[in-house]
């Protein structure tokens, strides 16, 4: 959050600009400020979002929306269900053959990697946000696994207290830590031991594709599982860190109360020294 300087400052560019939209007030206070990705774009959703949440405690006074754009993920159509070879595949790791990772993002197989998660995973598919990648794995030509990595979320306790990390630091290095928020092993597959190959096989490839795309490394993985449903066996059998409950209130919550099932909260870092890369670095 700002300090009452940077309120200030926000207060007399609304001032100085009346007949600008939310949008160009944003794209001036990223320029101001320098609120930019290492890429160069503008931190626009996140400039967005701090001005939204200054308004509602009663800071500022934005001006009106200019009309309500039609948001294209509330209304995407649900993935298709892929028409493709189910028959089991079993044996031992080695028998299946050499694995193939395919990075699917913005390519021909998206699709497939959509209609498998949506049928085939409890939680089916949502469009991630912000940084995002999305694997296949393949052996034999055939599809084994998918993954989704996208984002961190700005708050959770578990986590930030193993980092260590002040708000301050957070903010400024939240960009380095990867969310898994989709695993799937396709359930015809049945290979002992291949979950937890497949998570070490990610922690060696993902920052560096992470950094292809988006300029810089990913030095932190990190998800949730519902202990109602999994013990998290290959997270575990990967050397994930379990590193407590999330309190089971979403970021918009208004209360203290959990309005959703607790989540255990497993961590891997992925250097030894990643508290002072994390102090280190600087991430918008």
């Amino acid at each position: 959050m700002v300090d009452e300087g940077g309120i200030e400052f926000i207060r007399a560019l609304i001032l100085e600009h009346p007949a600008a939209s939310r949008r160009e007030l944003s794209r001036r206070l990223c320029l101001a400020w320098n609120w930019v990705q290492l890429n160069g774009v503008p931190c626009d959703m996140v400039c967005r979002g701090l001005m939204l949440t200054l308004e509602r405690a009663g800071h500022i006074q934005l001006p009106p929306p200019k009309g309500r754009p039609v948001n294209p993920l509330a209304q995407r159509r649900r993935p298709l269900r892929p028409q493709i070879d189910d028959s089991h595949i079993t044996g031992k790791l080695k028998d299946i053959g050499p694995i193939e990772f395919r990075l699917v993002r913005r390519t021909p197989e998206e699709a497939l990697f959509n209609g498998l998660i949506e049928h085939h995973h409890y939680l089916g598919y949502t469009q991630p946000v912000g940084g995002q990648l999305k694997y296949m794995a393949y052996a034999m030509g055939r599809p084994l696994a998918c993954l989704s990595w996208s984002s961190a979320a700005r708050h959770l306790g578990p986590r930030d207290r193993f980092i260590g990390w002040n708000p301050e630091a957070r903010r400024r290095n939240i960009g380095s830590i990867a969310y898994n928020s989709r695993y799937l092993i396709l359930p015809w597959v049945h290979v002992p031991h291949l979950a937890s190959h497949i998570l070490g096989r990610m922690a060696a490839m993902i920052s560096k594709d992470w950094e292809r795309l988006y300029g810089h490394r990913i030095y932190y993985l990190e998800t949730f599982i519902d202990p109602g449903r999994w013990k998290g066996t290959c997270y575990l059998a990967a050397n994930w860190i379990p590193l407590g409950l999330t309190t089971g209130r979403g970021k918009d919550s208004t209360s203290l109360r959990p309005n959703r099932s607790l989540k255990q909260v497993l961590g891997y870092p992925l250097e030894k020294q990643f508290r002072r890369r994390f102090s280190e670095i600087t991430v918008s």
